[in-house]
């Protein structure tokens, strides 16, 4: 094999409520230092890839837009091969409204071809009652993500998932969900990437989405403890990654070869 790719989640495996998580930063540095290709993934579709460097630039990870792939961009990739030139009612912010506009969708309320729901700090009992209506009336329904609750220094908040089981719920229509644990996801980046999965590597911090997502697209697996999920907790599943580390500061000094004999 002559070079290893790497995808990794951002929460929980580089930062941690808008903090650096210790050791980031070097691993980040000897990727770039060697020339390895890497995308940094997140089911968030709130943020644009350039807000989102922003972000990351205020905690001292200095990555390129190029290098940032959003549950909404892989929406917009779906839904441009599903339906070009379509149009879409989107329950979101910019990061998903842009992604959309890039790749040639029109937005509007006037029977959409698809309701797409994104994740939102602003929803509205009006946006949620015009989606349900839509939907009633025969748009598709698409979420970019299913997790129900995101975090916050106060606890936990509604997520695009819960807002997806209300609408479904009114509905009796299910989301097509594409970000994480769907594959697609993945594969999209992959191609964003211009990597292959026999070659690329996903580091992530949930058992649930990203182990599981990365197994299913193929890709070698390692899990962190610095987010969500525990070595205890990895008992609990039918499935195992490829390694277990503390964290990506393990990784350092060994990036070419991951894994170890």
């Amino acid at each position: 094999m002559e070079q290893w790719h790497y995808l990794m989640d951002m929460d929980g495996v580089l930062i941690h409520e808008d903090h650096l998580i210790p050791g980031a930063d070097a691993f980040l540095a000897e990727l770039t230092a060697n020339d390895t290709p890497y995308m940094v993934l997140t089911n968030n579709s709130i943020r644009t890839p350039r807000d989102l460097r922003a972000r990351l630039l205020a905690t001292g990870l200095d990555i390129p837009e190029r290098r940032i792939w959003t549950s909404a961009l892989a929406t917009a990739k779906f839904l441009q091969e599903q339906r070009p030139g379509g149009t879409a009612y989107v329950v979101g912010e910019s990061g998903l409204t842009t992604a959309l506009h890039e790749v040639g969708y029109v937005l509007t309320e006037n029977d959409p071809d698809y309701v797409v729901l994104g994740e939102t700090r602003n929803y509205s009992f009006e946006a949620i009652t015009t989606a349900i209506r839509l939907i009633e009336r025969g748009s598709r329904f698409i979420a970019t993500n299913p997790d129900p609750t995101g975090p916050s220094k106060e606890g936990s908040l509604p997520a695009t998932g819960a807002v997806a089981a209300l609408i479904r719920e009114a509905t009796g229509r299910s989301p097509y969900y594409v970000g994480k644990p769907n594959s697609l996801m993945m594969r999209s980046a992959l191609r964003a990437l211009g990597a292959h999965s026999e070659d690329t590597l996903m580091i992530g911090d949930r058992m649930d989405t990203d182990i599981v997502c990365g197994l299913e697209a193929g890709l070698q697996t390692v899990l962190v403890l610095t987010g969500i999920s525990s070595r205890e907790s990895v008992t609990l599943y039918p499935y195992r990654p490829t390694r277990i580390i503390d964290s990506v500061a393990d990784l350092v000094g060994g990036t070419d070869t991951p894994f170890p004999a």
